[in-house]
């Protein structure tokens, strides 16, 4: 039953998402593919995933048992503290603090996590800002960088 439950509560957020997208336009376009159509595609593929949830056969009432709900609700804390300090903080800093508690929740110690983390925002940043033009936040490390 909380599987249903869970696709009902897609396929209502997908379609809240497509709505709010349809006013995504650019002021000066010169891509074929403007801001809407990302949010367009994540909405279509949520629902076409809470269809399945919803159509599907029951899996039983021990579905649950077993989750890490401990680790699960550490990496969901960490998500939306993420969202709450990228502009802030930039990417790469909000990436590699939110990679310390995934990390840990997934059986890394405290040094790997940030160590990773840190790595993996300094390397998804310069990838996003240098090699594809996406400009992402950069935060109060401009200088280590080179950002504008």
């Amino acid at each position: 039953m909380s599987d249903r439950l869970l696709g009902a509560v897609c396929i209502v957020a997908s379609a809240a998402m497509a709505w709010a997208a349809q006013d995504y336009a650019a002021a000066i376009s010169y891509e074929p593919v403007g801001p809407r159509a990302f949010p367009l595609l994540l909405s279509a593929c949520m629902s076409l995933c809470g269809l399945w949830l919803v159509l599907r056969p029951a899996q039983g009432a021990g579905a649950f048992r077993g989750v890490p709900w401990t680790a699960t609700a550490l990496c969901a804390g960490a998500v939306l503290a993420y969202a709450i300090l990228f502009q802030w903080m930039g990417f790469a800093l909000a990436t590699a603090l939110m990679a310390l508690p995934v990390g840990m929740a997934f059986g890394g110690s405290w040094r790997q996590s940030l160590a990773g983390g840190a790595g993996l925002g300094v390397a998804l940043y310069l990838l996003f800002d240098k090699l594809l033009d996406v400009v992402l936040p950069i935060g109060p490390i401009t200088a280590l960088l080179g950002g504008n």
